[in-house]
């Protein structure tokens, strides 16, 4: 069964930083592609990055860009978001997500989310 667990969230003043983890079970994390998604309170939920399987290739939205980092420990099973120069509007609960191909169907799963809040 596939399961995401995200770690890591806190109170963060503006400028500093925060390490996202999201350990995997179920799968290899090599095997999906693994995202991270944010929803700020009374906003819609939006990708932060992504890193793709099996190239390893990532992307970022425009206001994380040169800020945030997205990465994967195969040994640890997990993905990581590494978070610099965090600003007031990088707060939102953060959410770990992958998806991967089943019986040529589009399976996906999402963990619980870890609150970041970003704030002097």
């Amino acid at each position: 069964q596939v399961q995401l667990v995200e770690s890591g969230g806190g109170l963060v003043q503006p400028g500093g930083s925060l390490r996202l983890s999201c350990a995997a079970s179920g799968f290899a994390v090599n095997s999906h592609a693994m995202s991270w998604y944010r929803q700020a309170l009374g906003g819609e939920r939006e990708l932060v990055a992504s890193i793709a399987s099996p190239s390893g290739r990532t992307n970022y939205a425009d206001s994380v860009k040169g800020r945030f980092t997205i990465s994967r420990d195969n040994a640890e099973n997990t993905v990581s978001l590494q978070m610099n120069t965090l600003k007031p509007e990088d707060t939102a609960v953060y959410y770990c997500y992958s998806e991967w191909s089943c019986s040529g169907l589009r399976c996906y799963s999402w963990g619980q989310g870890t609150q970041v809040t970003v704030s002097s």
